[in-house]
């Protein structure tokens, strides 16, 4: 079976980061050096955000046709496969890159800490999850990527375990997050006794075959079982995804963490799990046929909870002393605004979604580590006690103002262009339309909250001795400044960059027909022994 290059770079990256965890360990029982922990993390790290690059560059330049990759050469719908689309590509690249930048922020952020070996391992166990997620083809072999990316951030929630906040933290988010797998495998085996498949591509085909009901059922069963597995999927990513009021496991988690694994837990794990109910709606049950009509309902379950989720966001923003749990509550008042617009289910609501959660990802990395930047200087969360911080930390200060603005949606950085996409897309909803006054009135409540973080870090005298306090080192200053140039260049080229990436993957999403030709062609070529 031939397979070209981009398609092995794809299949590669989860291995490679997973095998790598599993040496990493080995490595330091023989070199008791943490630089040659962090420097082969790094490695790993940097060569996967290399493949992703050049996946992404094939997908978008030399063929739209999804990438497949056959495990063991057996077949889809039999065997496990990878099937990669611009979409999945476009995450994949989102994935590396921020792991990328979360673990160069760690060698200075971490360097007094303890056991860095098991750090640096979880932390490539997250990743290879996250990406197992964007890029497997296989609703089963999703339940387990899920299990990875979860077990290793819970580890990663709770490794300054000396301390009661992390534990607790970490206990209450394994079992939530445990509850919510556990609903989604439920879910897999309602899949799996409906349609008698596991193959994203095959279920899709059955959904739209002229033969339903499908492996014999009447047509009640078929009703039933595709409701509770698409019921099941939906609460249970809804849960993983925090949007309200299933976010009441993230105020604790995501603070709890060091604050580099902050800035992934918000800003790229929460998306994998928006981006598969992307994947389960648009690609998998988009046009299937009216005996399965919970699929039309949910467009208004992910409206009416997108508003509850940015509303309640929002408000608790105004509320928080702790900078840590204030960014915390940005994430589920941001994930509203996603659902909000994949609850349109057109092409103009799904551009918006997905060009936010490209933005909201990128400065909610830049906000968590810039505070994991003052924390580390100063060692405290609390508003009161960081007082006065920023003035003697300019560039980080700077890099938080920036990241603070473009979630608060200021022009023209890139909160503000997606924003703007959304509130276009209910402008020209219909009798939808008044709802663009939620994304008016909670953004100026992020504002105002976020500018409360920054008048009392950097504006309000200090209320201890701040004279030793100095610029972050530039291993976490670098980081920040990248971050905050992409705030603003995403910005500034908007619209190129909408129409050039997020659109084709917009694209991708709702293109059923590639993604199920991509798998029929690789069981064509097993068959004839290609």
């Amino acid at each position: 079976m031939e397979v070209n290059y981009a398609t092995q770079f794809a299949a590669i990256q989860p291995f490679l980061a997973i095998a790598a965890a599993f040496i990493l360990p080995l490595i330091s029982l023989a070199i008791k050096k943490r630089e040659v922990w962090e420097g082969f993390a790094l490695t790993i790290l940097s060569i996967n955000f290399i493949l992703s690059l050049i996946v992404i560059y094939h997908m978008y330049v030399i063929s739209s046709k999804p990438l497949i990759y056959a495990f063991g050469s057996w077949p889809p719908p039999v065997g496990i496969v990878y099937e990669v689309d611009r979409a999945g590509a476009l995450m994949g690249s989102l994935i590396n890159g921020l792991v990328l930048v979360a673990a160069i922020f760690s060698i200075r952020y971490m360097e007094h800490e303890e056991r860095v070996q098991w750090y640096y391992t979880l932390m490539l166990g997250f990743e290879a999850g996250m990406l197992g997620c964007v890029y497997t083809g296989d609703i089963f072999n999703l339940f387990v990527m899920l299990e990875v990316m979860s077990v290793a951030a819970y580890g990663l929630v709770a490794f300054r375990r000396e301390t009661h906040e992390a534990i607790e933290a970490a206990v209450k988010y394994a079992i939530v997050g445990s509850v919510a797998t556990t609903a989604y495998f439920m879910a897999v085996a309602f899949a799996y006794g409906t349609f008698g498949t596991l193959n994203m591509a095959d279920l899709a085909l059955k959904l739209r075959g002229s033969t339903l009901p499908v492996t014999g059922q009447p047509i009640g069963d078929v009703f039933l079982g595709s409701a509770l597995f698409l019921a099941l999927t939906f609460w249970a990513f809804s849960l993983k995804a925090a949007i309200a009021p299933n976010h009441f496991w993230l105020p604790d988690a995501h603070p709890a963490a060091p604050s580099p694994i902050s800035a992934l837990l918000s800003g790229i794990m929460v998306k994998v799990a928006i981006f598969a109910l992307m994947r389960y709606i648009f690609t998998i049950f988009r046009g299937a046929p009216p005996v399965i009509p919970i699929v039309q309902s949910l467009d208004y379950v992910l409206i009416i909870l997108g508003v509850f989720s940015a509303i309640v966001g929002a408000t608790l923003m105004l509320t928080q002393r702790d900078l840590k749990r204030l960014i915390a509550y940005g994430t589920v008042l941001n994930i509203g605004y996603i659902a909000m617009g994949m609850g349109l289910a057109n092409p103009d609501g799904l551009t918006a979604a997905l060009f936010h959660l490209v933005n909201h990802a990128i400065g909610k990395a830049l906000l968590f580590m810039a505070a994991g930047a003052f924390i580390h200087a100063i060692g405290t969360r609390n508003f009161d006690e960081l007082a006065g911080i920023g003035r003697k930390m300019p560039l980080t200060s700077a890099a938080f103002l920036i990241g603070a603005l473009a979630l608060a949606g200021a022009p023209p950085l890139n909160g503000f262009m997606s924003k703007l996409l959304l509130f276009k897309a209910y402008l020209e909803s219909g009798w939808l339309a008044p709802l663009v006054v939620v994304i008016v009135i909670t953004s100026v409540f992020a504002l105002m909250g976020y500018l409360k973080a920054f008048y009392h870090i950097y504006a309000r005298q200090p209320v201890r001795d701040v004279s030793s306090i100095k610029e972050a080192p530039r291993s976490m200053v670098s980081p920040l400044l990248v971050l905050a140039a992409l705030c603003i260049l995403l910005g500034l080229i908007a619209p190129i960059f909408v129409d050039k990436l997020i659109a084709p993957a917009v694209s991708s999403l709702f293109n059923t027909q590639d993604y199920v030709s991509a798998a029929q062609s690789i069981i064509q070529m097993t068959m004839g022994g290609g």
